[in-house]
């Protein structure tokens, strides 16, 4: 009876914990599914006071400024990560976790300040790279610590029975550690690059917005955030069905990417 009343509230507790996340999903559902349609997902921006519009333009700014700051990135945050797990064992790699952790808690508006100081002051314009650059300083303290956790993890054995072949050091780590540890690094990554995407801050500083369609990184760009933002503060109520829409879309974006995440890590094996 202990057992079973103990239980009941830890699924009680479990319960109370949803109910704001399922409520703020809930009421973005709610509020934004009455705007979605096939001109808000191909359609750029309308002018105020015209219905409708959409945010295609934002959409493929959001896409092209995270995939562009995984470039930059991905590199920098495995290739440290792996060192830190095999070599960081002195102060040099207790200052590079030390600085990681630290840049994992700063806000990223000091981020976007830090870009938008070594960027866009500089070239006294605002730009999709720059945006890209603030967006991979957010995302590599994270690859980093998730590169190095999964590297270790890789059974140490594993690595002794390589190199007892005679396999080089270098091919030992590419071929077995990295293999070995790919999908729990590839989980961190994915899950840096959905939160990339839900920044707002980082991108006002840089890459500003834009209401019409723009390839070019050395010109202002649009995206999901800052249009949503735009939107938000706006006295029109059209403005706000359409931010409360972008919501709704970034939101399954991030949601849809998480789940998939958690599936895929459960293949991460190590054996």
């Amino acid at each position: 009876m202990k057992d079973k009343f103990f239980i009941g509230i830890l699924y009680f507790c479990m319960a109370l914990a949803l109910i704001p996340l399922f409520s703020v999903l809930g009421y973005i559902l709610v509020q934004g599914v009455s705007a979605l349609n096939l001109d808000f997902f191909t359609q750029l921006p309308a002018p105020v006071g015209e219905v409708g519009g959409g945010m295609a333009n934002a959409m493929l700014g959001t896409l092209i400024m995270v995939s562009l700051g995984a470039c930059f990135s991905l590199p920098i945050g495995i290739l440290a990560g792996f060192w830190l797990a095999e070599s960081g064992h002195g102060k040099m790699g207790f200052y590079i976790r030390y600085c990681a952790d630290v840049m994992s808690g700063i806000p990223t508006i000091i981020l976007g300040m830090f870009a938008y100081i070594v960027f866009v002051l500089p070239t006294q314009r605002f730009s999709a790279l720059a945006g890209s650059v603030a967006l991979a300083i957010i995302m590599i303290p994270s690859i980093t610590r998730t590169t190095e956790e999964m590297v270790k993890m890789v059974p140490r054995t594993l690595k002794e029975s390589a190199l007892a072949l005679g396999i080089p050091q270098w091919r030992v780590s590419w071929s077995v550690v990295l293999r070995s540890a790919r999908n729990g690094i590839l989980s961190g990554a994915i899950l840096a690059l959905a939160r990339s995407a839900g920044e707002t801050a980082p991108l006002l500083f840089t890459a500003f917005s834009n209401l019409y369609w723009n390839v070019s990184l050395q010109n202002p760009m649009a995206s999901m955030t800052v249009q949503i933002y735009t939107y938000a503060i706006s006295p029109y109520d059209e403005w706000h069905r359409m931010a409360w829409a972008g919501a709704l879309t970034l939101v399954s974006f991030v949601l849809v990417t998480t789940i998939l995440v958690r599936i895929f890590s459960k293949r991460v094996t190590y054996a």
